[in-house]
Order: structure tokens, then C-alpha cells, then sequence
């Protein structure tokens, strides 16, 4: 079965708490116009109106040529990080994302990376943890390249 993850969850907290993102700088604070404030916790959008934060992530074990950084929005207060069976709320926002197979080194598989219509997403994701050279999939923003979530295939 394959299972769509978050951001980790200690990182999660160490941002809200005032630690440094992956660039060493505070999160920003800023309030959410809704759509396209997407939280990387929840994995649903930020409230309109709602406090959210923007920091940079990294969500790979640490810094290498594959272990892609950019912006992300988490939001301000505590939320539930997704944990349920099924596709997540951002997961169906955008007509399309960018879907990334990587191998258990957390590099990229060449070949796997492709703009996906949300539709095709699922199939998709599933073709790609079928195959035995990839362990996770990386699912970002296809106009912005930004990390939505990471899923993989569980027991």
C-alpha cells in the first residue's frame, strides 16, 4: 500500500519553535490567502487568514548533489500531520505535479521524473514504487519545483 508522508515531524517542531530552517535562518511569518498555502505537516492548505510559516527544507538526511532545498509553508500553529491512508488534500489542488523516484541512496533515478496530470498521480506513483530501484517518490509543485510530500510503499 502506499502511504503519503510529510515533512518530519522533528523538524516540523524545531522550525515552530524557533529553530533555523536548512539555510540556518528563521521561518518567516506571514498569514495565508488560502489556496496555494500549501502545509507541508497537514498536508492540507494553510486556513485563509491563518498565521503560516515559509522556510526553506531539505527533506533528505543531509546535503548532497540530489538532496534538493527550496521554500515551503508549514502552518504557524500545531496541526495533525497526515497520517491516513489515501490521497492528501494537496495532493488534489494543482492540475498537475512533478513525481520523482528516488533509490535508497536518495538519488534521483533518471527516467522516473515526469509532470503528472493529479488524475494519473496515484497510478503513477504506484508504477514507480513497484520497481525494485526505487524506494521512495518524491512529489513536488510542477510550476514551482517546491516539495508537497514523499510517499512510499507500506506493509
Amino acid at each position: 500500500m502506499t502511504r503519503y508522508h510529510p515533512l518530519d515531524a522533528t523538524y516540523i517542531a524545531h522550525i515552530r519553535a524557533g529553530g533555523a530552517d536548512v539555510n540556518g535562518q528563521p521561518a518567516e511569518r506571514a498569514v495565508s490567502e488560502g489556496a496555494g498555502n500549501p502545509c507541508r505537516c497537514c498536508l492540507a492548505q494553510v486556513p485563509k487568514g491563518a498565521a503560516m510559516l515559509i522556510l526553506a527544507a531539505r527533506p533528505f538526511p543531509k546535503p548532497q548533489p540530489y538532496a534538493e532545498t527550496g521554500p515551503v509553508f508549514l502552518c504557524a500553529k500545531d496541526c495533525t500531520a497526515w497520517d491516513q491512508d489515501g490521497i492528501p488534500p494537496n495532493l488534489t489542488s494543482s492540475e498537475q505535479y512533478l513525481i520523482k523516484g528516488y533509490c535508497s541512496d536518495h538519488r534521483i533515478v533518471y527516467g522516473s521524473g515526469q509532470i503528472t496530470p493529479k488524475d494519473a498521480l496515484p497510478d503513477y506513483v504506484d508504477s514507480l514504487l513497484s520497481r525494485d530501484d526505487i524506494a521512495f517518490v518524491d512529489i513536488r509543485s510542477a510550476t514551482n519545483n517546491c516539495f508537497i510530500a514523499r510517499a512510499k510503499t507500506q506493509p
